[in-house]
């Protein structure tokens, strides 16, 4: 969903398969890039990464890897250069074929909160309640893409915060609110225009 949305936003061509996947070339800023999907089971896809880069003559430094992450909250994003694959399995194949000196950029998708479910967690569709971070994100990550591609890191996490929707406002304590109001007096209410002696005899009627 990530590349789809960066290759719409910036005139890529049309998707073709390739390298056992799908492939779309354009331009982010300055660089040409090469947008693949691969079609390969999940831990295979060091497969169709390898095809395409020594097609290419790629090194690993110029490889970018966006990958879902579920020790992130949705919606948070998070990119870094090198380390493990953390039982990532499409990570783990990327890593086995070209190294693990590439830059991933970690999409946070949320736990399910019982890893029995994670499977089908991380391959099912997303949620219609999901729509209210999952749009702001792609079109942050497209925003950000030709910052990404530059290898400004910064300028892409920028572009994807600028998008972030703002968080909902906390509930007012309607009832403090209105205890610690003090009373106002009623505008409309006739002024007492009795004399001291009828407001002390009318109390004692």
């Amino acid at each position: 969903m990530a590349v789809e949305a960066i290759a719409e936003a910036h005139g890529f061509g049309p998707w073709r398969s390739k390298f056992s996947g799908q492939v779309s070339e354009g331009r982010l800023g300055t660089e040409k890039v090469l947008l693949l999907k691969p079609e390969t089971y999940m831990n295979l896809s060091g497969d169709s990464v390898q095809a395409a880069m020594a097609f290419f003559k790629l090194s690993p430094d110029d490889l970018i890897v966006l990958h879902d992450e579920l020790d992130l909250a949705p919606g948070k994003v998070r990119t870094k250069s090198g380390g493990g694959h953390a039982g990532h399995n499409g990570l783990r194949s990327i890593d086995a074929h070209v190294g693990p000196d590439f830059t991933r950029v970690r999409l946070g998708i949320g736990h399910p909160g019982d890893k029995r479910l994670v499977s089908n967690y991380v391959l099912g569709d997303f949620a219609k309640a999901d729509e209210d971070w999952l749009e702001p994100l792609l079109r942050g990550i497209a925003d950000g893409a030709p910052a990404l591609a530059a290898g400004d890191g910064a300028g892409f996490l920028n572009a994807v915060g600028l998008r972030r929707p703002p968080p909902p406002p906390k509930p007012r304590d309607e009832k403090a609110k209105t205890e610690a109001a003090p009373a106002r007096p009623d505008a409309t209410a006739e002024p007492d225009r009795r004399s001291a002696l009828q407001k002390l005899a009318d109390r004692f009627r």
